[in-house]
Parts: C-alpha cells; structure tokens; sequence
C-alpha cells in the first residue's frame, strides 16, 4: 500500500479464497505462457485417454471374426456397434487435438487451438462414455440376459453422469460459471 492511499475496507482474501476468486492471480505468467500451459496440459490429458481408446477399438474390431458372433442378438448387435462406432468417434475427437496443434503450429493460433482441443475432448470423452455403456450393455447381456444388461447399462451411464459431468458441472456453478476461466483480459 502507498503512503497516501486510503486503507482498504475490504481485506484482499488470501489462501483458497483467493485461488476461488481469481485462480490465475496466484501464478506468475502471461496470456501466452498461460495459454502454453493450458494446451500441454490438455494434450497431456487427451494423451492418456488415447491409450485406452485405442485398446477398445482394437478389441472391438476383432470381436466379428470370432466364432460365436453370428449366434449374437440383435440388441447385442446394436449395442457392439453402438460401441464401435462411439470408439471410432472418440478416437477422432481426441486424437484431433493433436493434429489441430500440428497443423495451426506456430500461426499465433493458440488461444483458437485451446478454446477447439478443448471442446473436440469434451466430445470425445462423451463419444467414449457412449462406446463404454454400450460395451457394459453387450457384455452383460451376454453373460446375465437383457434386464440385467438394461440395469447395468443405466448404472453405468448414471456413473458416468455423475463422475464425468455432475461433479464438474456443480463445482463450475459454485465457483462463477463459465465467464470464471475467461475474466483474465
């Protein structure tokens, strides 16, 4: 505080109250070295969902050639290729990011390229809670009949819905919204 300015009334709220109310303010960078950061740190994240992708789709593209699958269902049929084809989409989304980063390098484009990785990773984790429902449906159908499948399939998709977006969601109410990431000028 300089010496002629008034005291403040109100007292600049410290420690977690004030990483609530402005998170950015407790680090030391710019627009750009935040917006570095932010973009390795969402590769980073959409790296490690890859892997898994990647092994489900694998698995699932050679379950047609095994023996018993001209004896499935067609509700097993739908349900095996709603999770290829939710595998597949999640395999786009989240390998886009990349490619986006790839191709827009080093064009100033990093705040366009965060802003899109971000909502292509979104889409891709919903792409994949869809190809994951479906598989649990197949699976479970198969192993203990169609209204333990149904059960299992709504257990999974409300886990999912909990975890990967209720949570989230409530804590980005509590805190301010969406406008909350975005106050830095």
């Amino acid at each position: 505080m300089s010496a002629g300015a008034p005291p403040s009334t109100d007292p600049e709220p410290s420690g977690p109250a004030r990483l609530e109310t402005d998170p950015d303010r407790l680090r030391d960078e710019t627009d750009t070295e935040r917006l570095d950061r932010n973009l390795i740190e969402l590769l980073q994240e959409v790296r490690v969902v890859q892997t898994g992708v990647q092994v489900l789709f694998a698995f699932l593209l050679t379950v047609p050639f095994s023996s018993r699958f001209d004896e499935i269902t067609r509700f097993q049929r739908g349900a095996y290729f709603a999770a290829l084809v939710g595998t597949a989409a999640a395999s786009v989304l989240l390998i886009a990011p990349t490619s986006v980063h790839r191709i827009l390098f080093r064009m100033g484009q990093k705040e366009y390229m965060v802003d899109l990785s971000n909502r292509l990773a979104i889409g891709g984790l919903l792409s994949l809670a869809v190809a994951m429902i479906a598989a649990m449906l197949l699976v479970s159908d198969v192993m203990f009949g169609l209204a333990a499948a149904i059960a299992i399939g709504v257990v999974t998709a409300l886990a999912f819905g909990f975890v990967w977006a209720v949570l989230p969601l409530r804590r980005r109410r509590e805190i301010g919204g969406a406008g909350h990431a975005r106050r830095r000028p």
